[in-house]
């Protein structure tokens, strides 16, 4: 075969397959093509599924079951307050009752300083450390959990009644505490982080204390009504302490929780043997009186002043009154003693300058006679051994 032929049949064949090359790429393309759009169509048809359910339905879907049963499950929460026992209600209702008859009663309000050594046991720890927490934490934990209603405080008198109560979210509005809730209606909870409670701020108690007598048992006894915490910031635009109140919590409402938080009272001693209930009971914390109830339900400083001498001498009277009150209810024994040993005196002498010693008598009541007479029988005076 010539060269020409050879070469020619060769552009030919290469003709051919390049030919066959040109027709096969346009159909592996247009596939690719359409299955790219395939894929598109794919995932609009997901996009449309997912808009036709509601955001809380998918996060239910997002979440496995178990999860969700442990987040709706409130038995399953490690730090809720557990319930009161049936038991504890009923010695709570017997140690709520008011007075019987109590023909006197002295109502004044206090101020604790938890900074005084006294009443340290109230605000430390100030985070929880274990089973001890300090008051204000154990107070906020029953107000989030709605297990004690709270009070609004006012400058003159508060409602300590259904008329007075305000919810717990406006509590933490009003003190710019930030939360999370959970739940709705009746089973709604508020939820803090730990290191949003200001517990560390806290730093007074307002008591409301009131002294009574009591007729029909013949008591003379004190009792607290109310507690309201107080936020005490430093201001550092002027460099002042602000005082911002909570709230006014029945004292009667607490009570139960209180007596079984045990708390630590001295340095000395270690042992948790006081309970919070027994630290107010027993009167072992040490507060200022700022107001009595009276007529015109004026302060103590508006009575007597703002003059710090003037208004502790105020404070020392009325604690003197409740004593001097105390004191006179009950009639003093009336008993004579008389002496009958005697006594040596040392006396000194104006001419020779030495000490005498001489005996004084104190006068012995007179011993009355008895007729001895023969119906009456001899006792012998000797000791028998």
């Amino acid at each position: 075969m010539k060269p020409i032929y050879f070469f020619s049949l060769l552009f030919v064949f290469s003709t051919y397959i390049c030919a066959g090359f040109a027709q096969n790429q346009p159909d592996s393309r247009s596939q690719q093509i359409q299955s790219q759009i395939e894929e598109q169509r794919r995932l609009q048809a997901e996009r449309n599924q997912y808009r036709q359910y509601s955001p809380a339905e998918l996060n239910e879907q997002a979440q496995p079951a178990p999860a969700r049963t442990r987040q709706h499950s409130p038995e399953a929460v490690p730090d809720q307050m557990p319930a009161l026992t049936e038991r504890a209600v009923l010695k709570n209702m017997d140690n709520s009752r008011e007075p019987v008859k109590p023909v006197w009663l002295r109502e004044m309000y206090r101020i604790i300083d938890l900074n005084k050594d006294n009443n340290a046991a109230l605000k430390y720890p100030v985070q929880p450390i274990g089973d001890r927490v300090n008051l204000f934490s154990l107070l906020f934990k029953l107000l989030s959990e709605n297990k004690i209603a709270s009070y609004a405080y006012t400058d003159k008198t508060e409602v300590l009644t259904d008329a007075g109560k305000i919810p717990f979210e406006e509590v933490l509005k009003s003190n710019q505490i930030p939360y999370t809730t959970q739940g709705s209606g009746e089973n709604r909870k508020y939820v803090i982080d730990e290191i949003d409670v200001p517990s560390e701020d806290v730093s007074q108690y307002l008591i409301k204390e009131g002294w009574f007598f009591d007729q029909a048992t013949g008591s003379f006894n004190t009792r607290i009504t109310a507690i309201c915490p107080i936020i005490v910031r430093l201001d550092y635009s002027d460099n002042t302490f602000h005082r911002s109140p909570v709230c006014w919590v029945l004292y009667e409402n607490i009570r139960p929780y209180l007596s079984r938080e045990m708390i630590m009272t001295s340095d000395l001693n270690n042992a948790l043997i006081y309970t919070m209930d027994d630290f107010f009971t027993k009167k072992m914390y040490l507060g200022d009186i700022i107001k009595t109830v009276n007529l015109k339900n004026q302060s103590l400083q508006e009575q007597v002043g703002s003059d710090p001498d003037v208004l502790k001498h105020a404070q020392d009277s009325i604690e003197e009154q409740l004593k001097f009150f105390r004191k006179q209810l009950w009639v003093q024994a009336d008993t004579a003693t008389v002496v009958t040993n005697k006594t040596v005196k040392n006396t000194t002498d104006a001419k020779t300058g030495k000490e005498n010693s001489r005996k004084s008598e104190k006068v012995k009541a007179p011993k009355t006679k008895v007729d001895k007479s023969s119906s009456t029988p001899t006792r012998s005076v000797r000791r028998t051994r």
